[in-house]
Order: C-alpha cells, then sequence, then structure tokens
C-alpha cells in the first residue's frame, strides 16, 4: 500500500507575500496584519529575564560517565519544554552553506519564488500554512515549507525547481538532523525511564519537514506578530537561527521569555507528540515570533514526527494504576490532518486529545 502523502493533510489559502508588501515601502499595516490581541513583544533587559537551558550533545553520548548532563536534559525537558543545544555534532560548514541558501532563496524576485508556490489543497511550497478563512488574520511573515523525509513525501517538483547547489544542501543538512533526533531522542526515552523500543518505534522511518522563515522589518512591529503563538505537533523540532536576530518567544509561567540566539546552537524545543507520548511528564510549550522595525529576520525550523501510519499515545512503560493513560491513541495522519486544518490557536490540538478525569477505564462522569 502507498503511503499517505503530504497533500492529503489539507492545504492553505493563497495570502500575500509580506517580504513584496515591505519593498513597497509601505508606511501603514494592512488591517488584516493587524493583531492587538497578542501581548507585546518583550522589552525588559535580558538581566531581568530567566534563559533556556544549555545541553551539550557531547557529554549526553558519553552516558554514564556524565550522568549530571542527562539529568540537566531531563530538567530542561520538564521544567522548560526548550533548550539550546551545543556541541550537537552537525558541521559548521553545513550550517553555513544553509543559512547561506535560505537567505539567497528569500532574496529571489517575486517571480522566481513562485515557481515554487502552494498548490490548491497542498501545504508544501512557498506561502503560509493554517490559514483557513478569508477572514482570517494574517502573520507578518513568509515561509517555504518542504516535506524531506521520507524521499516518497517530498513534492518532487519543488525539489526539480531548486538550485543544484540548495538541493544539495537540503539533502545533507536533512539526514544529519535525522540523525541527530535519533540520539536526542534515546537520550530522552533515558531521561523518562521508558522503555527505548518503545521510543525507538516512534522515530523509526522518521517524517520530517521544513519550513523556511521570512520575517521581515515592519513600520507597526507592537501591533502584528510574526507567528501566532502555537505548539508544534509532533516529537522534537530544532531551530536553526539563519541570521541571529532576535524574535522567538516562548511562554514561561505565564509570561513570554525571549530566546537569546546563542552561536553554533539549535534551539530545541518539545512538540505535542512527546507530551503525549510522556504522559503529560513532559510538555509541549507555546511560542511566537515577534518583529521588530529594522531588520528581518530569517530561520529554519525541522519538525520530526513518527510516521504517518504510526498510531502514538502514552507509552505504556510510563502509565500504571496509578499513574493512567492522560490522552487518547492517535494516528499521526490523524493528528497533523487536524493541526493543519485549522488556525494555530495556542495548545488547542493537544488539549483535545486529553482525557477527561473518569473516562480513564471509559467510564463517564454523569
Amino acid at each position: 500500500m502507498e503511503s499517505p502523502k503530504l497533500a492529503s493533510l489539507g492545504g492553505s489559502l493563497p495570502v500575500p507575500s509580506v517580504q513584496e508588501l515591505v519593498r513597497d515601502q509601505i508606511l501603514t499595516v494592512p488591517s488584516r496584519y493587524i493583531q492587538l490581541d497578542h501581548d507585546p513583544p518583550v522589552i525588559s533587559p535580558a538581566a531581568t529575564l530567566p534563559s533556556i537551558p544549555t545541553i551539550d550533545m557531547e557529554s549526553l553520548l558519553q552516558g554514564d560517565s556524565q550522568p549530571d548532563e542527562l539529568n540537566k536534559l531531563h530538567s530542561a525537558c520538564k521544567d522548560w519544554g526548550f533548550f539550546h543545544l551545543v556541541n550537537h555534532g552537525v558541521s559548521y560548514s553545513l550550517i553555513e552553506r544553509i543559512k547561506s541558501e535560505i537567505q539567497d532563496f528569500f532574496e529571489l524576485p517575486l517571480e522566481e519564488k513562485r515557481k515554487f508556490s502552494q498548490q490548491p489543497n497542498e501545504l508544501q511550497g512557498y506561502g503560509q500554512v493554517c490559514v483557513v478563512s478569508e477572514e482570517q488574520k494574517l502573520d507578518w511573515g513568509d515561509m517555504f515549507f518542504l516535506v524531506t523525509l521520507p524521499f516518497h513525501g517530498r513534492k518532487s517538483i519543488l525539489f526539480e525547481n531548486l538550485s543544484p547547489s540548495f538541493r544539495e544542501v537540503l539533502e545533507a543538512y536533512s539526514l544529519e538532523l535525522q540523525k541527530l533526533v535519533m540520539a536526542l531522542l534515546d537520550m530522552i526515552a533515558r531521561a523518562l525511564a521508558m522503555d527505548p523500543k518503545e521510543m525507538r518505534d516512534l522515530f523509526e522511518n522518521l517524517f520530517q519537514e521544513m519550513r523556511m522563515n521570512y520575517y521581515p522589518p515592519c513600520p507597526q512591529p507592537e501591533s502584528v506578530i510574526g507567528i501566532t503563538p502555537h505548539s508544534d505537533a509532533g516529537l522534537l523540532t530544532i531551530l536553526l537561527e539563519v541570521n541571529e536576530a532576535q524574535g522567538l518567544e516562548i511562554r514561561k509561567d505565564g509570561i513570554w521569555v525571549p530566546v537569546k540566539p546563542l552561536p553554533n546552537s539549535f534551539v530545541v524545543n518539545l512538540a505535542d507528540v512527546l507530551e503525549i507520548v510522556s504522559n503529560g511528564v513532559y510538555h509541549s510549550v507555546e511560542h511566537r515570533a515577534t518583529v521588530n522595525s529594522e531588520k528581518e529576520r530569517i530561520s529554519i525550523a525541522t519538525f520530526h514526527s513518527p510516521n504517518l501510519k504510526t498510531e502514538f499515545g502514552p507509552a505504556r512503560s510510563l502509565t500504571n494504576l496509578q499513574r493512567p493513560p492522560l490522552y487518547r491513541r492517535e494516528t499521526m495522519q490523524n493528528y497533523l490532518k487536524g493541526f493543519y486544518s485549522n488556525e494555530l490557536i495556542g495548545k488547542s490540538h493537544v488539549e483535545a486529545v486529553k482525557i477527561a478525569p473518569g473516562l480513564e477505564k471509559g467510564g463517564n462522569t454523569s
């Protein structure tokens, strides 16, 4: 049987290019981008705000000789859901090459980028995701979205239209991040005291998507949002800050905390599936992108999920009579289809698969 394609997960309505609006030197933001219901960007001095933890991948891989690093990983996942990852093993030259290619892509004339435009009822391509109505407010950013793994999930014409150098570096970066995420998930299973086979069954034949983001400067930055507050859908997301312009913020204890770019690191965040698999020990975390009036921000987020056919739920090794499953089981395809078919609204999607108290064993509360 042919594996499910990303096209079956939904599509997104066409939207204007924000980058082109800025090139036209607009002074007033179109009304569809005005979103005054969001908290304003954080401007507090960095010294007064907490910072996400930093995890050393080399130390993690040393195993029992560095137990403190595994404890740090557990604390980072449990208390933050976000961390910087250093000494990650992905070569500096590869990272610099993909940064350069992404910058070159967004500098292309609009006519060239339109060769990559999303088609009706498809998610892959140049445009936006989770735009489901003409009345919906729009985020202040453009994106280029690709499925990179498995190979048969790719939209071949998009890869064929890429320059040979961009295609080559995307291939290499995709495989390096796949290896990194598999190693990191092994460590997370250890930190959770989870049966390692259960975790490996989840990341066998990983589903990998890349979202390249371009957030232009805005004449009214306090009135727009680069990307609406949300949590990610899969297991782990690896974010690379392409030009190290600050804008990522995460919700921590009810306040927004800016994530300052750290050279030679990735930002790693836990996504919804990992919250469900950990049975709520770990949590996916709301995050957003803010913009400024002076400089564009460019990033690439690489999402890693179980294969679309995989059914997931709370790990059996982490549940018992004292801690029953808190979430229902679901297939990855159905979860992503629901995620991409709706507006991004905080953690609404993962909240929808929580089991109501008293129904863990199929009872009811009436």
